[in-house]
């Protein structure tokens, strides 16, 4: 197995060059790092990072790769078929290939309920330039005032915002179906509303979502003050994929922060919500940075 530290984009791309990057899975056999290191140095590209994950009990080749990519000798449409037929060559159950800086970003939809910490949060990153998506729209099941700083953020970038109340016999998933059509993924950032197996299929695409690590313990309402007042030193938070299995799915990423006899319920509180925008955040980046392949039925590789 060879692995490297994960490392920010970009690094000790040469000037005039662009960034290309690939995720590769495939049955594992000899030469597939030969082969992909052949089609991106025909071309004139060279790697400047490679991750390689093979586990030791199925023959399954997990990889993602850097390199330099100059669309002057390799054009776009060009580099999409040679690694097409590297994917047809070693059968290969994904493979994605991106160029950051020429590709367009994706696009996601928020889903979002009462809190505003998450939201938020995605709102000011994707200002900063910080995650690499448009934001297609806001969709919640709680009103929100137009001089809500939320609402004044969206409308000041033009982001719709949809207010959807939902009940127990109607969480208006078909509604929310034609909101998020044309979007890569969705995120939930604190949505609290159980989404159907009809809806995840309907959709077909990848959802992430944020929790609390406070669970499976204490469920229910006001978790914070129940783990609060059972005296837990750790806290964390946890962002997966959404599956039928209520908070169920692959996981991404996952933090983790101490707490003490110090604390008060009010900093306890701002820790779990920090963590939570913290996690979230870096579960999209490393998405759509192509860290992300399934692995096994319920678990991921996160190069």
């Amino acid at each position: 197995m060879l692995s490297l530290v994960r490392r920010p984009l970009s690094a000790a791309v040469p000037a005039g060059d662009l960034l290309g990057i690939h995720l590769f899975q495939c049955p594992d056999t000899v030469g597939i790092v030969a082969k992909l290191s052949e089609c991106i140095a025909s071309r004139g590209g060279n790697i400047h990072s490679v991750d390689v994950f093979v586990p030791d009990d199925k023959r399954v080749f997990y990889s993602r790769s850097e390199f330099t990519y100059n669309p002057r000798l390799w054009p776009r449409d060009e580099l999409r078929k040679d690694f097409l037929n590297l994917s047809h060559c070693f059968s290969a159950e994904r493979s994605t290939v991106r160029v950051p800086d020429l590709d367009p970003k994706y696009k996601i939809a928020v889903l979002a309920s009462k809190q505003d910490h998450c939201l938020f949060d995605l709102l000011y990153r994707w200002q900063e330039g910080r995650l690499p998506v448009d934001i297609n729209c806001v969709i919640s099941n709680h009103d929100r005032p137009k001089d809500n700083h939320v609402r004044r953020f969206l409308e000041r970038h033009g982001i719709s915002y949809h207010y959807l109340p939902t009940t127990s016999g109607n969480k208006r998933e078909q509604e929310i179906l034609e909101l998020i059509e044309g979007t890569d993924f969705v995120v939930l950032a604190r949505y609290m509303q159980i989404l159907s197996e009809s809806f995840l299929k309907s959709y077909g695409k990848d959802i992430i979502n944020i929790h609390h690590g406070l669970l499976p313990s204490f469920k229910g309402g006001h978790p914070s003050r129940q783990a609060f007042n059972a005296g837990v030193k750790l806290i964390g938070a946890t962002s997966h994929f959404v599956t039928t299995e209520l908070d169920a799915g692959p996981i991404i990423e996952q933090m983790v922060e101490r707490v003490s006899h110090r604390d008060t319920l009010r900093s306890f509180v701002v820790k779990s919500e920090n963590l939570e925008k913290q996690c979230l955040a870096e579960a999209i980046k490393s998405y759509c940075e192509l860290r992300v392949l399934p692995y096994e039925l319920n678990k991921t590789v996160v190069f």
